[in-house]
């Protein structure tokens, strides 16, 4: 008898589309963490590995988002600038990290049961014979 395959890994993204407002992700939930862990939108840039200035224009579309900026920075100089959550900052941080909680644990049976219909010899990073075509004929062919 075969041993059992064990269950594929599954990550969750969730992202909230605010119209109009915005958009709030997890790339943007990690670099708003990232820079309360580095004390700066550089240090966080570097350890997302992405440039500064697209960690800081990221930065920059979340402070327009909300009421007040979610980030303060400090222009650099002799004591080397820095940047840091506000109150509302680590708010936004907190309400996402709850929600991604409960929808993981809401759909959890849903995500098992998905999980045992996965073919575990399936390449999923090979392109299917239609994929880049944009659109699939599922018209009933009968």
């Amino acid at each position: 008898m075969p041993e059992p395959q064990p269950l594929p890994a599954v990550k969750m993204s969730l992202r909230l589309d605010f119209s109009p407002g915005g958009r709030l992700g997890p790339g943007k939930i990690a670099l708003l963490e990232a820079v309360a862990e580095t004390g700066s939108i550089s240090g966080a840039g570097r350890a997302m590995a992405m440039s500064y200035r697209r960690a800081w224009l990221l930065i920059d579309d979340l402070n327009r988002m909300f009421r007040t900026p979610l980030v303060e920075a400090q222009p650099g100089g002799a004591r080397g600038g820095g940047a840091e959550l506000t109150p509302l900052g680590r708010e936004v941080v907190a309400h996402y990290r709850a929600i991604e909680s409960k929808a993981l644990k809401a759909g959890g049976l849903h995500i098992e049961a998905l999980q045992a219909l996965i073919d575990p010899e399936a390449d999923a990073s090979r392109p299917s014979s239609q994929a880049g075509s944009g659109t699939a004929d599922i018209r009933d062919s009968s």
